[in-house]
């Protein structure tokens, strides 16, 4: 079996695969002081609720966009199932030419999606991520990662307008009955939401254009939240940046 993990600023997104499919995922919260020690002990709960032990991981892929955790992660893994883990990076045989100006600065979960949406798609693709940042991610043929777009998540953006303002309070972040609010509530859902979904149209159209068209995976927490709100979407995976590991650590077995 393999278990991958992605460690992102806000969350980490463990899974197992067995071979077939992606039984087993679990999402937590990130927290920078937590000590290798303690997660550790969360891996070791998730897989027994999933009547699973370290025993049973033959493998094990690692993407963290956390330097902090990076290495402490890598360690307690090796420790904990007895082999290192591949921790995902541009120096890796993944598949694709990463053809930005800077290869080696490009985000280990960007690399990932960019391998999952082309195995996906077989062509052009544009991969867009919800989390603390908004991410588009555009491959072209013949697998190529040409570059990102890269723009403040909606939960962040959310977060600063409240803290920067003395009056609006938190909000669901769903879209509202109106573009047009004719309350607090409703009027941030439209700026925010509905702003949020325009943009991500707006750059997806703009990509499109440039790459000759593209086909389009939503992925992260909020994309199934915002699937019904946009037709931009080809399709939608919460889960596609495990996949996008998983291929990463095929090509690097051993």
């Amino acid at each position: 079996m393999l278990l991958a993990i992605d460690i992102g600023n806000s969350n980490i997104v463990i899974g197992v695969h067995d071979g077939q499919g992606w039984p087993h995922h679990w999402r937590v919260q990130t927290v920078r002081q937590r000590m290798p020690d303690e997660y550790a002990v969360l891996l070791r709960d998730f897989l027994g609720e999933a009547g699973l032990t370290l025993r049973d991981i033959d493998q094990t892929v690692l993407s963290s966009v956390v330097p902090q955790l990076t290495r402490g992660m890598a360690d307690m893994l090796a420790a904990q199932t007895g082999h290192a883990p591949v921790l995902v990076s541009a120096k890796l045989d993944t598949g694709i030419q990463i053809v930005t100006d800077q290869p080696e600065r490009v985000g280990s979960d960007l690399i990932a999606n960019a391998v999952a949406g082309y195995a996906r798609a077989r062509g052009n693709c544009i991969v867009i991520d919800f989390g603390t940042a908004t991410t588009l991610t555009a491959v072209a043929e013949p697998g190529e990662m040409r570059g990102v777009a890269i723009a403040a998540g909606l939960t962040t953006t959310a977060d600063a307008l409240v803290g920067r303002t003395a009056q609006l309070p938190q909000i669901e972040l769903v879209p509202p009955p109106s573009a047009i609010g004719r309350n607090t509530i409703h009027a941030m859902q439209a700026g925010l939401v509905l702003g949020h979904i325009a943009m991500v149209e707006g750059l997806v159209a703009r990509i499109k254009r440039e790459l000759g068209g593209a086909h389009v995976i939503a992925t992260g927490g909020l994309s199934t939240v915002l699937q019904p709100h946009t037709d931009c979407f080809d399709e939608v995976d919460p889960w596609l940046t495990l996949e996008g590991l998983r291929l990463i650590a095929d090509r690097n077995r051993g």
